[in-house]
């Protein structure tokens, strides 16, 4: 039997909506599966990429590539499927907060792979945590083997990708690889209240009223979390047992 691989995908880009903006560069780094336990692994990789445009000032001061860093590389189109679709497949890409990088990943260049979202699985196992940004998760949690140097510097392709994989890696080890897919389809769900009149409460200590209003909330996640904590107190939670909101002493405050 094949050893089963994820692929974390860290992007660096010009802006966040293409086409207008592109890709000036890519990490990866591997996540597989041996004896039954998941494990980061020696996989890994980065490449620059020619975003086919300027790189505005204020995107080179969070990621500190030039466009003369970037000056004959490869153009995304091209380079991508090689790296989203490598040699013996993959059995999802995964990235923190992957709704970003699927806007550039796209279905032509992954053949369609499935996701996963570090953020989203976050914010399900460890509620608790006081924010859910991929290093303030890196610092709160403290993954095992994690080399701080490999992890650095933030806002780097492949240094962001290898401290996501350490998150993705605990989440196999703690739950299933179908709920963590299952999740990550949905919308996200708040442990508390994140901005307003209800900022930082949980979702249980709002009332009937308070949860209609923000079911009707602009936010896709904020809908669906105060929708999901209706239907929790209707009786009619997620299949298996899932609930809305988790016990009060379980949640974290969302920044």
């Amino acid at each position: 039997m094949g050893i089963g691989r994820i692929r974390v995908i860290d992007l660096e880009t010009t802006g966040s909506a293409p086409p207008a903006h592109g890709v000036c560069e890519i990490g990866w780094q591997d996540v597989v599966e041996r004896d039954g336990a998941w494990q980061v692994d020696a996989a890994r990789g980065a490449l620059l990429i020619d975003p086919g445009r300027p790189i505005p000032a204020v995107t080179m001061a969070v990621h500190h590539i030039t466009d003369a860093d970037v000056a004959g590389a490869p153009f995304w189109a091209a380079a991508a499927p090689a790296i989203l679709r490598p040699e013996g497949g993959v059995i999802a890409l995964a990235a923190h907060r992957a709704a970003f990088e699927q806007r550039f990943c796209t279905p032509r260049l992954t053949g369609g792979a499935a996701w996963i979202c570090t953020w989203k699985c976050a914010l399900r196992l460890w509620p608790d945590s006081p924010s859910f940004s991929n290093q303030v998760l890196r610092y709160w949690r403290r993954p095992e083997g994690l080399v701080q140097a490999l992890g650095l510097p933030a806002h780097r392709a492949l240094p962001d990708a290898y401290v996501t994989a350490h998150h993705l890696r605990d989440m196999l080890n703690t739950a299933p690889l179908a709920d963590l897919l299952a999740w990550s389809a949905e919308p996200g769900l708040l442990p508390r209240v994140p901005s307003g009149l209800a900022h930082s409460r949980h979702w249980h200590e709002l009332d009937e009223a308070a949860l209609r209003r923000l079911a009707k909330d602009r936010g896709e996640d904020v809908r669906f979390s105060a929708e999901m904590e209706l239907r929790r107190r209707s009786g009619a939670g997620e299949a298996g047992g899932e609930t809305a909101a988790a016990p009060p002493q379980a949640q974290g405050v969302l920044l």
